[in-house]
């Protein structure tokens, strides 16, 4: 099964999706976005450079050509081989942020999403829902997008609610307030659910 997590700055993606690899067992395949491989790794380093100013469809053409890279290399060989693959951010992300917070329109980044990764698209989307000002309140790095503050993060969330309304299939909801213990709880009945 092909799982990402997504959600605002601070809402604890990446403590979960290493949880949710290490619940699921050894083989499972833990990958962020972008990033994943060297060419991946060298564009992410780019574009959180706070001294690096992009324009919208730049940005979003850039985490395309890091999502092609790690959906060939890694993901789809992963899913081929049995394997479960844990994603830190996937295409949701470009819909809300670059689609919806930046303009270039949703449906135009969905079908730019499906192109780069020949259509693969997770089998479940853990949305990690936290109010805007407590995530950047959370947040550990100083990434060109948690420096462009709180209007970004609230255009992101409020994409992201739309995007749980259209895909509600494949993503679920998840309150992310209360202890990391509490919301790993309620991920992992999440994905026991989706498998069922």
């Amino acid at each position: 099964m092909f799982i990402s997590l997504e959600g605002v700055d601070g809402s604890g993606k990446s403590t979960q999706a290493r949880l949710l690899v290490e619940a699921l067992g050894a083989e499972t395949v833990a990958i962020r976005e972008p990033g994943g491989t060297d060419a991946a790794e060298r564009i992410r380093t780019l574009l959180a450079d706070p001294a690096v100013e992009l324009e919208p469809l730049a940005e979003l053409l850039l985490f395309l050509a890091a999502r092609a890279d790690l959906t060939e290399r890694v993901i789809r060989p992963a899913l081929e081989a049995g394997r479960d693959v844990v994603s830190d951010r996937f295409s949701d992300s470009s819909v809300a942020y670059q689609g919806a917070a930046r303009g270039l329109g949703v449906g135009e980044v969905i079908n730019l999403c499906d192109t780069s990764t020949d259509g693969l698209w997770p089998d479940l989307t853990l949305l990690l829902k936290v109010d805007p000002e407590v995530g950047l309140g959370r947040a550990q790095s100083e990434d060109r997008f948690e420096a462009e503050g709180l209007d970004l993060q609230r255009e992101v969330a409020q994409a992201y609610d739309e995007i749980a309304m259209i895909a509600a299939d494949r993503v679920v909801v998840i309150d992310a307030a209360g202890t990391v213990e509490e919301v790993h709880a309620r991920i992992l009945a999440a994905v026991e659910a989706h498998r069922e």
